[in-house]
């Protein structure tokens, strides 16, 4: 492993960077389905140009686990974050649906460049017992950006006009650029005396290596972040359709949820470097599984806000776990290929979240896909506690064992 960065040499290396972001995605949250219906497409359409960027990531996941081996954090940080920024700026010109859908698309694989490459320079730059905090550090970044970027989108879209954001997203992306630029490290993975052609791991073999790890830990990921996608869909569906609740109630709500959530990520980073990973992991996931349990049996305002005061306080808890986890089991020796499969099962649980939703909803009532994805939750919980090593303490015996 590299020489070892602490939490305070990471602010301008990744939080900063980060934040200007996570600023940027959040901007675009209340502006992409208002611009993509201003092209008059039909909702199956919006659908698709909403889902393009986590398309785009899921195809980019596992080929930039590779080439980060060969060019370096650093250099794929770099490309990703402009690939983004440019991809997103295009929005701003562009007139055809098909075109706004592929520039989405490609904006994905930006993503996937960045946060692939971040994800493997905390796995390579931060110690063992510090990783926790690190990175539910780096999740509070995220969840402080999702807080204020679709305020300030809302702001400007409605003072300067719908494509707006997509400009100050672009300058978000170039401000993250230079943070980087000048301050991350220009290194790649560490070498090993193992490192040849021969010894080197490629994707299939790492699968084939850790295949045991990848199905146990990667099966309870995958519901996790179902239960954690599900509920941005769930809350605001079941308010207006089951509850009648106006827009402003509604928003009332999930604000509240977030900010509790925000609040906790310091939480989630001490329990994971004080007392294992497990003992934030199996908390965050089975209090939302109750938590979204209990908002089909709510009927007013106050019942489904304790509902989802209960849900934010279990994500709040689970903040950064899934990355810690993931850096923790990566062997050092093929550390980008198995963190690239590893967010591929992350990303394709958070897909999956809001499509599994809408099709029982759509086969049964939205009762009935609550009560799914509170199963997921309870699943990911049951996983994680029976079946998935404590890594804080284990994470010497992890490549032998598996």
């Amino acid at each position: 492993m590299q020489s070892q960065s602490t939490l305070r040499s990471l602010i301008p290396t990744l939080y900063l960077p980060a934040l200007a972001v996570s600023i940027g995605n959040g901007l675009l949250v209340p502006i992409l389905p208002l611009y993509a219906a201003g092209f008059e497409i039909n909702y199956a359409l919006i659908g698709l140009i909403l889902a393009g960027e986590a398309l785009g990531t899921l195809i980019a996941d596992v080929p930039t686990g590779m080439i980060q081996k060969r060019f370096g954090n650093k250099q794929v940080m770099l490309m990703g974050l402009l690939i983004s920024a440019i991809s997103t700026l295009a929005l701003f010109f562009v007139q055809s649906i098909w075109i706004v859908f592929l520039l989405r698309l490609i904006s994905g694989f930006g993503k996937a460049m960045y946060s692939v490459s971040m994800y493997i320079y905390i796995a390579n730059h931060v110690e063992l017992f510090q990783r926790g905090k690190a990175i539910a550090f780096f999740g509070g970044t995220h969840r402080l950006g999702g807080f204020l970027g679709p305020a300030i989108g809302g702001f400007i879209a409605a003072a300067f006009g719908i494509r707006a954001p997509f400009i100050i997203f672009a300058v978000s992306g170039f401000v993250a650029f230079i943070f980087v630029a000048l301050y991350t490290q220009n290194a790649k993975e560490p070498k090993h005396k193992n490192d040849s052609p021969q010894h080197s791991l490629n994707v299939m073999q790492v699968l084939k290596s850790h295949y045991r790890i990848l199905t146990s830990a990667g099966t309870a990921q995958l519901f996790g972040q179902m239960i954690r996608a599900g509920r941005v869909v769930i809350i605001p569906l079941f308010a207006a359709d089951s509850l009648g609740l106006s827009i402003d109630q509604i928003g009332f709500i999930v604000s509240l949820s977030v900010a509790v959530d925000f609040s906790l990520f310091f939480v989630s980073g001490w329990l994971m470097d004080k007392y294992g990973r497990k003992f934030a992991i199996v908390p965050c996931f089975g209090i939302q599984a109750l938590g979204m349990a209990i908002v089909p049996l709510t009927a007013s305002f106050g019942g489904l806000l304790f509902a989802a005061i209960l849900i934010g306080f279990g994500n709040g808890l689970g903040s950064g776990t899934m990355m810690t986890l993931g850096a923790d089991l990566s062997p050092d020796d093929s550390r980008g290929e198995f963190l690239g499969v590893w967010r591929l099962i992350g990303d394709l649980g958070a897909t999956s979240g809001p499509l599994v939703v809408g099709a029982v909803a759509d086969i049964l009532v939205l009762q009935s896909a609550i009560w799914v994805i509170a199963g997921s939750g309870l699943v990911a919980a049951s996983i994680f506690l029976f079946f998935v090593p404590e890594t804080l303490k284990r994470k010497k015996q992890i490549p032998t064992a598996i």
